[in-house]
């Protein structure tokens, strides 16, 4: 049963997952807020302040004219007031209320910033609705906009809603308060706005000669100093705390604890950037929208210690370049990551038009800052944060301080500690297998139930897709489902999950696996092959083959242990049109107006039906971005596993 966050059951079962530090920690945290409570110092001010971290001469000009096109094409819409966030169409951004979720229609109530009970929908509204506008990252396109345009309209619209939110947020009163993540993601968008707006007149009066902006820089920073995420929630959180922190304290050095913070704030950096990476690059919480955001942070933090020539640690460079590489190696033909774990839509830093592309931005700046490799598939789009970041981070081998590192000299297919593995076939197949742990630290915040499941794409097309994550609160049934082991491609035994959730962002009991075989070598056929303990009394084993000359993908499941009701969910891509008869299902979808067809022939002892846009409870559905779902198919077969034999399921593609 899933309990909701921040009942009584939720903290007991949260508290059982923190170890003897954390708890300490956080006692000292809940101390701290109780007496920050009646005793707010006053910022000391940063007279005869100035900003130095501008971007190198030229830089701007260089950005390429289609990427200033479509940032400039934004800017124009924010500026009319249009934007959306999470499915959601806003008009309001004109003048916009910071309070305000458009979602539910309610406002986050006022008061001391720690009593906001910012979890709970009906008293707030959908936090990350309230929360996104306040990243102030439509405020960095602005900027950028006035940078590669001159036009002083998007300076001035910064301006008044800097002043406006200032206003409206005095420190530790409010919503946007609350959480470490939301005042890193802030700062790193404050130092982008003062840096993109500095040719602008304005823009010393805004930032270090406004005694409203000085405070609110000092304030977030002491914030972050005091708070970071500990323990079980050092995850992508203490990363942004981190850069963020790290950032304000480069770019805005006007305070006697800059050089404090700075140098805090780049040892915590350091520190998670490990932590958060396996080895082999992947991010550990085995989310690959997460793996984006860690590693657009770690790069904008890079940026500004090698703007303010600040040495960094070896480690810092070394972990993003492997993030780097690791991204290149797991997309697909259309530089399309996996759809693994949860997913929110965050970013790092936000300084391009729609319809660039994140992941190709990403492998851009990547290549710029450490060259790219011969087996890197090719970026054709373009972006304009690529050009601002490299103009700032000394490249690889250039003074930037990375040791002689040796890189892949192929493409990576297998990724041993993560448990992902990647076949690839002719025609653009491609297809992940997950055999990794369940998640990251005790509480594995950003896990699915997901073991052993496949994602199976054609031409960057899902076929057999990871239906994504759609929400995190308030509605926890459509979480349930969508982290459940039903709502991906794998076998459920018992009607139950393989891992125990305890809540929306909390696991109490974590499924094992482990890849018996690995074997994408480049010959004919891939193979790969792991099972896990996530069900008492039996071990799920899966055999996958990709035969690349016969364009044709084998699952064989197999159950060891006692006789069990389960079922088998293969979830199909909202292109996929599907005519299930018996236990075969044809599949159709057209991709650049070229028709294509497969055959799913699914295990005969298991009886089948398609699922669709169903609520009661939830199946049959497919979120493309955080807020947004679409009715799909679901095949789910149902019956029973006896040990005795295995399900053997057969993709082939036609065309």
């Amino acid at each position: 049963m899933t309990v909701s966050a921040g009942s009584p059951g939720w903290y007991l079962r949260r508290l059982s997952r923190m170890g003897p530090r954390e708890v300490g920690g956080r006692a000292v945290d809940t101390v701290r807020r109780r007496r920050w409570r009646s005793a707010r110092p006053e910022c000391p001010g940063a007279p005869g302040a100035r900003f130095t971290a501008v971007l190198p001469a030229g830089t701007v000009a260089s950005v390429d004219p289609d990427a200033a096109k479509r940032l400039v094409a934004e800017a124009d819409r924010l500026m009319a007031g249009h934007a959306e966030y999470f499915g959601v169409e806003r008009d309001d951004l004109v003048d916009p209320d910071w309070w305000f979720d458009p979602k539910t229609g309610r406002r986050a109530p006022w008061g001391y910033a720690f009593d906001v009970p910012y979890r709970d929908e009906e008293a707030v509204g959908d936090i990350k609705q309230i929360w996104e506008l306040s990243r102030h990252q439509y405020l960095t396109v602005l900027a950028a906009a006035y940078a590669v345009t001159g036009d002083e309209r998007y300076a001035e619209r910064v301006a008044e809603h800097l002043r406006s939110w200032w206003a409206a947020n005095a420190p530790l009163r409010g919503v946007h308060w609350t959480s470490g993540i939301e005042l890193g993601i802030r700062l790193l968008s404050w130092v982008w706005v003062r840096r993109l707006l500095d040719g602008w007149a304005g823009a010393a009066g805004l930032f270090e000669g406004n005694p409203v902006a000085v405070s609110q820089i000092w304030h977030h920073q002491r914030w972050l100093a005091a708070f970071p995420s500990r323990g079980s929630s050092a995850n992508n959180h203490v990363v942004a705390e981190a850069a963020g922190q790290f950032a304000a304290a480069c770019a805005f050095d006007w305070f006697p604890a800059s050089a404090r913070w700075r140098a805090d704030a780049l040892r915590s950096l350091e520190r998670h950037l490990r932590s958060n990476t396996f080895p082999s690059g992947l991010n550990r919480e085995l989310a690959s929208e997460y793996h984006g955001l860690v590693l657009e942070l770690g790069l904008a933090a890079l940026a500004e210690a090698d703007a303010a020539r600040v040495p960094v640690p070896a480690a810092v460079r070394l972990v993003l370049l492997r993030m780097t590489d690791a991204l290149a190696a797991v997309v697909d033909g259309r530089l399309r990551p996996p759809r693994q774990g949860d997913a929110d839509d965050g970013h790092g830093l936000v300084v391009d038009g729609a319809g660039t592309d994140r992941w190709g931005s990403l492998l851009a700046t990547g290549e710029a800052v450490f060259g790219r490799l011969d087996w890197w598939p090719e970026v054709t789009g373009t972006d304009v944060r690529t050009t601002l970041l490299a103009a700032l981070v000394r490249p690889y081998g250039k003074g930037g301080g990375t040791p002689a590192v040796r890189r892949p000299a192929s493409r990576p297919a297998h990724f041993a500690d993560a448990g992902l593995t990647v076949l690839r076939g002719p025609g653009g197949i491609w297809c992940r297998c997950d055999g990794g742990p369940h998640g990251f630290l005790s509480i594995a915040a950003h896990a699915h139930a997901d073991a052993l499941s496949v994602e199976v794409r054609h031409d960057g097309v899902d076929v057999l897709a990871d239906p994504g994550t759609y929400c995190y609160h308030g509605q926890p049934e459509w979480r349930r489902y969508f982290r459940s082991t039903l709502g991906h491609n794998t076998l459920e035994l018992g009607g139950t999950d393989q891992s125990v959730s305890g809540g929306p962002f909390l696991w109490t009991r974590h499924a094992r696996s482990r890849v018996l075989v690995a074997d994408a070598s480049g010959g004919d056929t891939a193979r790969w092959c792991a099972e896990h303990d996530g069900y008492e009394g039996a071990v799920h084993r899966r055999r996958v083959e990709l035969d690349g000359g016969n364009r044709e993908l084998r699952v064989v499941d197999e159950v060891t242990g006692g006789r069990t009701a389960v079922r088998l969910a293969f979830h199909l891509g909202p292109a996929i049109a599907a005519e299930l008869e018996g236990n075969r299902a044809v599949l159709r979808w057209t991709r650049d107006g070229e028709d294509r067809s497969a055959v799913l022939d699914l295990p005969g002892e298991l009886s089948w039906r398609a699922h669709r846009g169903e609520t009661s409870p939830p199946l049959g559905w497919y979120s493309a971005g955080f807020g947004r779902k679409e009715p799909s198919t679901t095949l789910v077969g149902s019956g029973f596993a006896d040990g005795m034999r295995g399900f053997t399921t057969v993709l082939g593609f036609h065309g």
